[in-house]
């Protein structure tokens, strides 16, 4: 077990004397303590709060261990110092670490070390009273065993529930530089609003009113504003699943050759049209309270953390939802301004009504003007879309596993390509997916006309006959924006997320290079997932840290504190690094030559021509198309169905690690035997390992409280196979061979010419261990992403003209 705390905040002793007080472990009963002990115990008696009496004190004193020998009731009867030793060992069972499981009751000083646990400065062995009050503020601000801070554990058993009507309280209160839950969540305020949007999306002569669901802490309001958080969540009214099941498309089927082209980037490149809007809604009165309530939203739960610390969220479904106006766009540039709207609302830039009918207006008195963005997947990439307009009052964004340009969601290099575990979804499934509108049928029966027609043009848009990029993806492409961007960035990402892949988040992260911002980004190894709930990195205490700052405007050193770049290691359990930067275009690259099923990093002499045809035996073919996880495994062992489908090459092992860091580019002289092609690649590692599991197991369901009596998480955490495997993906690309200058421009292609080509795959960041050997395998059908024809084609690869070249860390 090992804990990561990259938020914990360096401070000094008179801040932590502050800081104690505040929250009242220090006060007039204990603040002019001389002894230690006592001082100690008082700081137990706050902690133990199930204790109401001195008899349930001592019985519980008696259930904690304090020595090999004596527990910790024993303890104080015999001895008159706090030596460090006894100190962690209480600390440690405080923070549910159990003696002779997780440390020894002899040393614990070597648990702290191995578990990476904060340990106090002390002079000698025994602490003295400033010592002692520094060591308890700091394990205060420690992990306990499930990758909470202690502190927060306190709350979750009651410890600010005195606090919350308290005046004498100061809030936000703050603790390492973070919040703490002084706020009663079970007294929130619950308000539905309609914001008027400029746009006019169901073409009804009326602009687009959107629905926000408002739960705010109960003292917010004109004389005290709170910081806001927003999730514009798409799925937030419902969904059409069934529906949109029925609406998948067929992947069996062949690839077909494109009509060349000559086209040039401004042949399609969106231009967004002039239209004409309707006029504003006349105001007929204000109000200063909502009309409408809700009884549970779609919750985030980091969200639900920070309802308790004096935040207000907000959740926004968009346009085309259950109780707002307008239809589903997948993306486009209507959407994000559905999305942004609800941000100038809340910055006191935009109207809002308290319902559809009277326009009745209310204002978000209660917002501080101080927005954040978050959410993971559609969620995450709407954060992204508002982040490139500059929206002002948007000062964050924390955004999880998002998309910045929907071709690279799916397509790729002139291809279809479905998002991974999606086969045969695109956009305007997507759209029919997130209409709830549907689900209100009196509703559904006015729009329906306009919204057949609205799923056709995106049907239509999206071209998944050619799979080139058009118009169509080019409004859905954020990185044109970047450099609007004015909010500082959180961005989190999975390095083995096939759904919203790698190159999503890594074009964005150099896309703002030279932004004037600060920015951090933590890559893990699961798949589409979020973190906030995993025991061995502190994202919640990162956000907190993060939010802190950029809300509250309080000067914690977040930006300077939290690394730019932290990974978590792909060979170790529970263990996350920092970086510098991620995917530097500056770092070093090795080139490895292919030849005869080698990768060598010196050109081999006539290594000659290798081939693979595409097509299999219908059985074969029919079983892969059901059982995907099969071909991924046949497609990289030896003496497979696959035998002859692939190529694969290997280098030998290696002498030392290799960090690979950034953007591996396939370079190949290439043919097919007929005028269409689609070549696909993964990079291996080869080797046997104990690897990480890429989806969290849950270690302990809602084992997480996000404070007293309020909503839980389940605990989570990347667990490592129990027996080892012989290798595993790293990344992987496709092309198709009319596309090999670019995906808006289609070229001839002759049957048995040879073409160069070259291919940048996935980023990615993965430390290949020494003794391990890199591979690299060409194919052509993927069949979790790309049509599947089982086309008669035949492919040939001149080693002598081919190479990948893998960008590495020093």
């Amino acid at each position: 077990m090992r804990n990561n705390q990259f938020a914990l905040k360096p401070t000094d002793y008179n801040s932590q004397i502050e800081e104690l007080t505040a929250i009242r472990f220090l006060d007039e009963g204990n603040d002019s303590e001389s002894g230690v002990l006592a001082l100690w115990k008082s700081f137990l008696k706050k902690s133990l709060l199930v204790s109401k009496s001195e008899t349930i004190f001592n019985e519980k004193l008696a259930t904690i261990m304090a020595t090999p020998e004596l527990d910790l009731a024993e303890f104080f009867d015999q001895h008159s110092q706090l030596d460090v030793n006894t100190f962690y060992n209480v600390g440690l069972q405080l923070m549910d670490f159990q003696p002779g499981l997780d440390f020894e009751l002899t040393d614990p000083l070597s648990a702290m070390d191995k578990i990476q646990l904060k340990v106090a400065d002390h002079q000698t062995n025994f602490f003295s009273l400033d010592e002692l009050k520094s060591a308890w503020y700091w394990l205060l601000a420690t992990h306990n065993k499930n990758g909470q801070t202690l502190i927060d554990q306190l709350a979750a058993q009651g410890y600010f529930v005195s606090f919350y009507h308290d005046e004498s309280v100061k809030k936000p209160l703050l603790f390492n530089g973070k919040t703490l839950p002084v706020f009663d969540p079970h007294e929130l305020i619950r308000e539905v609003v309609y914001v008027e949007s400029p746009q006019d999306t169901d073409h009804d002569g009326k602009l687009d009113l959107l629905k926000a669901e408002i739960l705010r802490p109960k003292e917010s309001g004109k004389d005290f504003q709170v910081p806001v958080l927003y999730t514009a969540s798409p799925y937030n009214q419902g969904t059409n699943d069934e529906t949109g099941e029925k609406m998948m498309h067929n992947v069996d089927i062949p690839l077909t050759p494109k009509k060349v082209d000559d086209r040039k980037y401004e042949d399609i490149e969106y231009v967004a049209p002039k239209t004409n809007l309707p006029a504003p809604r006349k105001v007929n009165g204000k109000a200063e309270q909502a009309e409408e309530t809700f009884a549970r939203e779609q919750s985030y739960t980091l969200n639900d953390y920070f309802l308790a610390r004096g935040f207000a969220v907000v959740y926004a479904a968009g346009i085309g939802t259950k109780d707002s106006d307008g239809v589903r766009t997948t993306g486009d540039p209507e959407e994000t301004t559905s999305t942004i709207a609800i941000i100038q609302w809340l910055a006191g830039n935009r109207v809002a009504f308290t319902n559809r009918h009277d326009n009745i207006q209310i204002t978000a008195d209660w917002s501080n003007k101080h927005i954040a963005m978050t959410g993971r997947s559609y969620l995450g990439t709407l954060a992204t879309a508002a982040a490139t307009t500059g929206v002002e009052g948007l000062k964050t964004v924390i955004s999880e596993a998002a998309i910045s340009s929907w071709y690279d969601y799916y397509r790729d290099g002139g291809l279809v390509i479905a998002p991974g575990g999606f086969p045969g979804e695109d956009a305007d499934v997507l759209a029919e997916e997130t209409f709830s509108r549907r689900l209100q049928a009196g509703d559904f029966h006015k729009i329906k006309d306009t919204w057949e027609k609205q799923l056709q043009d995106i049907t239509n848009g999206q071209d998944r006959t050619t799979g080139d990029y058009n118009e169509f993806w080019d409004a859905r492409n954020y990185r044109k924006n970047l450099a609007n961007i004015k909010a500082d960035l959180l961005l989190v990402h999975g390095l083995n997320d096939w759904n919203v892949k790698p190159r999503n988040v890594e074009k964005l992260w150099n896309g703002v290079a030279n932004n004037q911002i600060n920015k951090k980004i933590i890559l893990h190894q699961g798949q589409h997932i979020y973190i906030n709930a995993f025991r061995s990195i502190d994202f919640t205490d990162i956000a907190n840290l993060w939010l802190t700052h950029e809300l509250l405007d309080v000067d914690n050193g977040a930006e300077k504190l939290l690394p730019n770049v932290i990974v978590q290691d792909n060979t170790q359990a529970e263990t996350w690094n920092d970086f510098d930067n991620w995917s530097d275009p500056t770092n070093p690259q090795k080139n490895f030559y292919l030849s005869d099923h080698q990768l060598s990093s010196t050109k081999q002499a006539n290594t000659g021509i290798l081939n693979f045809s595409d097509n299999l035996s219908e059985n074969i073919y029919h079983n892969y198309c059901k059982n995907v996880d099969k071909w991924q495994n046949d497609l990289v062992v030896e003496n497979s169905d696959l035998q002859n489908h692939r190529l694969i090459f290997e280098t030998k092992p290696l002498e030392s690690d290799l960090l690979l860091d950034g953007t591996p580019t396939v370079k190949l002289r290439v043919s097919s035997n007929q005028n269409v092609g689609i070549l696909s690649f993964q990079v291996i590692d080869f080797g046997e390992n104990k690897r990480l599991h890429i989806s969290p197991t849950i270690l302990k369901a809602k084992g997480l409280a996000e404070t007293y009596d309020w909503r839980e998480d389940d605990l989570r955490e990347f667990t490592t196979n129990s027996t080892p495997s012989s290798y595993k993906m790293i990344t992987k690309g496709h092309l198709n061979l009319q596309n090999r200058q670019t995906p808006y421009h289609a070229q001839e292609l002759i049957a048995d010419k040879f073409y160069d080509i070259s291919v940048e795959l996935q980023p990615t960041m993965y430390r290949l261990l020494s003794g391990h050997k890199l591979g690299l395998i060409v194919y052509s059908t993927d069949f979790g992403m790309t049509v599947r024809g089982n086309q008669s084609i035949t492919y040939q690869i001149d080693t002598d003209y081919s190479s990948i070249l893998v960008p590495f860390h020093k």
